[in-house]
């Protein structure tokens, strides 16, 4: 066994360490956890992407598609719980090509919304932007405990820090629409919003694919 998976083994017992308990006992808490964050996810796609629509706030939107992107990985990551190491890279790798799917999508509507125009409202841009904030916040601090697991585990943290940076990115848009008085900071936002969907996207299938070259080389 290589390094890398050395280091892996012994996160994953220092994790079922801390809490006491067996690999059921963690499969549990990883499933109880994935949908938590499958749940508040879902809920705050629904809220902000309406909320978005009737703001005219590309932020928000492309913030709600993430949360859309979110909630199917967390999705996959609970169908990698308990099912060894080469669905769970599966389910990583799929994840981070829905990502990457969702982040151009968004993109799209950018640019649709850069061409038709918008009137974006900066109060419920930066009222959503808090809301969706703490929920990804509360989010973080229920996946922290598992970031060292499988790679499935790690995609999801790696998406959670994401949507924190995109909920901080959407209120500052809100303020600067507020204070400028122009609707370029929510597009601005959005397409960084895109990228770092894309990015993450990117990153969780690169962490895959070197899980499995090491998985065949050990």
């Amino acid at each position: 066994m290589n390094a890398a998976l050395c280091h892996k083994h012994r996160a994953v017992k220092k994790t079922m360490s801390k809490c006491g308990c067996g690999t059921e006992q963690v499969e549990k808490l990883e499933r109880k956890t994935l949908i938590s964050l499958l749940v508040i996810n879902a809920i705050m796609f629904l809220i902000e992407f309406v909320m978005g629509l009737l703001a005219e706030s590309s932020g928000l939107i492309s913030d709600s598609l993430d949360m859309l992107a979110d909630a199917a990985v967390y999705g996959l990551s609970l169908y990698g719980v308990g099912r060894g190491l080469q669905k769970q890279i599966k389910a990583a790798r799929l994840s981070g090509m829905l990502q990457i799917i969702l982040g151009t999508g968004v993109l799209i509507e950018v640019l649709r919304r850069l061409l038709l125009g918008s009137e974006p409202e900066s109060l419920r841009i930066m009222g959503i932007g808090v809301v969706a904030l703490i929920a990804n916040i509360y989010c973080l601090t229920l996946i922290s405990g598992h970031r060292n697991s499988g790679v499935h585990m790690r995609a999801s943290w790696i998406f959670s820090t994401n949507d924190v940076i995109a909920n901080l990115g959407v209120i500052v848009s809100g303020f600067l629409v507020w204070i400028l008085g122009s609707r370029f900071p929510d597009l601005i936002v959005g397409a960084i919003i895109s990228a770092v969907i894309v990015r993450g996207g990117i990153k969780i299938c690169k962490e895959a694919k070197q899980e499995r070259e090491a998985h065949f080389r050990a």
